[in-house]
């Protein structure tokens, strides 16, 4: 790491010195061949990484937000109707950003830390249809892990056209964009990619592009994907000016991750989620997410009763990691911990150390040594 100082939230994630030194290179025009080629790259290693041969794929200036946006008003006009399946902060935010187009939507949500099942999905599509569903895989607010492939089991054969938001999960949990038959897969890279934030990413299917294209406009002119299209076919073309930086680096993050290879990725990040949780259980520490839906990309974990979310993430810090603390219900209950990305058992050690020590030094009676006698057989 650059600093002391660990970042262990769900995203940004802790970016490996060689995407930092790729995000350092001097900046060149966005036409020079050198940055036509890193686009290049990025664009096929994030379509390699969602697991599809023929998708076409989106790399814009901004941010995971600006994804879904962009696979919202694409896809779905004013006055057609969505359903959001949400299992969290980010799920609901489908149904903000639906209103701001006069999108109908209509939420079914899980109660926080438990998954929507998905009889609840089949007995709403039951009672009509949709243009579109959208599912959150990994909710970044209550550590929901979606049982995507029940839910599309039950829109097998249905008009409705699947969004999957990835951005908790894309490079941490396995996604199969060809062989699940999604219409779109929207993700950041700041969180299981490893890369720095910046960059909105988005999937199409031959089938949502199809759709789009039927479509004579969109209420958008930076999120309609017509406008950026000649340039992801050919990246030496111009709608508006890249971020040069941020896709070099992307490019760099997304050869390390092929490099690795996808099934070894997604087998540690599941190691890393089990030692980590193995040490907290050791420390007495429990989760908030239901046992039945955790992700691997990062754990929501109860605070124990007397320790202030403050005072404990400020001695974490002060041992060298930064946590996240809760959202919504569970603000000032709980702390949310990222482990994704290109996280080593060196992180793993790091913070349960810190976390340990912080309980300690907050009156919480526990083993030395406990957390990481627990966690060491799964590293």
């Amino acid at each position: 790491m650059i600093n002391e100082t660990l970042t262990m939230i769900p995203g940004p994630s802790p970016v490996h010195t060689r995407i930092l030194d790729a995000l350092a290179q001097p900046t060149t025009s966005h036409v020079a061949p050198s940055f036509v080629e890193e686009f290049r790259q990025a664009l096929a290693g994030f379509r390699a990484l969602c697991q599809s041969e023929t998708a076409q794929p989106f790399i814009v200036a901004g941010g995971g937000t600006l994804a879904m946006e962009i696979a919202l008003v694409n896809l779905v006009a004013p006055g057609e109707r969505v359903l959001v399946v949400s299992h969290g902060y980010f799920g609901d935010r489908f149904g903000d950003l639906a209103a701001s187009f006069g999108i109908q939507a209509d939420l079914l949500k899980s109660e926080w830390g438990q998954a929507v099942p998905a009889e609840a999905v089949a007995a709403r599509l039951a009672a009509g249809s949709y243009a579109a569903v959208t599912i959150t895989h990994v909710d970044t607010s209550t550590g929901t892990l979606a049982p995507v492939e029940a839910y599309l089991e039950v829109l097998k054969g249905r008009p409705e056209l699947v969004i999957l938001d990835g951005v908790c999960a894309t490079g941490g949990v396995e996604e199969k964009f060809d062989a699940w038959k999604l219409d779109v897969l929207l993700t950041g890279p700041q969180k299981a990619i490893g890369a720095p934030p910046g960059v909105a990413l988005c999937l199409f299917s031959e089938k949502a592009m199809a759709h789009r294209k039927a479509r004579t406009s969109v209420p958008a002119y930076y999120s309609d994907v017509m406008r950026w299209l000649p340039v992801m076919l050919d990246p030496g073309k111009y709608y508006s000016t890249p971020c040069v930086n941020e896709i070099v680096a992307l490019a760099e993050a997304l050869r390390m991750v092929h490099a690795e290879g996808l099934p070894a990725r997604f087998a540690r990040h599941a190691r890393n989620a089990r030692a980590f949780r193995a040490g907290l259980d050791a420390l007495g520490l429990k989760l908030f997410t239901d046992a039945g839906c955790r992700a691997d990309t990062l754990s929501v974990v109860l605070l124990p009763e007397g320790v202030t979310d403050a005072a404990f993430r400020k001695e974490v810090a002060s041992r060298g990691a930064v946590l996240a603390g809760g959202l919504g219900p569970i603000a000032g209950k709980a702390f949310r911990l990222g482990h994704m990305g290109n996280i080593s058992a060196a992180e793993v050690v790091t913070v349960l150390g810190a976390i340990e020590g912080s309980l300690a030094a907050l009156g919480i009676s526990v083993t030395p040594g406990a957390a990481l006698a627990a966690a060491a057989p799964h590293l």
